[in-house]
């Protein structure tokens, strides 16, 4: 049931993904759907561990309201491929 709530929510533009960018490699993952900030936010530790222990450095996060067109990019692919960005009233951007 939640998984579908999480499908609707990123259908509609209102799910919330984990954006991590690493410098090295210089890479950007989205990490979602989620129906709530709250629940991205518990989980998001989980993926920057990982990241860690495969060696990457320079890590920043940031949870946002999006549609990302694809999970992992490249940074230097990154300006030519992006993401279709969600205009929700009321979100952070």
């Amino acid at each position: 049931m939640k998984e579908n709530l999480a499908k609707l929510s990123n259908y509609l533009g209102l799910a919330y993904w984990v954006k991590v960018e690493t410098q090295k490699p210089s890479c950007t993952y989205y990490f979602g759907p989620f129906i709530s900030e709250l629940e991205a936010e518990i989980d998001q530790s989980g993926y920057v561990d990982d990241l860690k222990q495969e060696g990457a450095q320079g890590i920043s996060v940031k949870i946002q309201r999006c549609k990302p067109t694809e999970l992992t990019l490249d940074g230097d692919r990154e300006e030519t491929l992006g993401f279709k960005r969600v205009s929700v009233f009321g979100a952070r951007s």
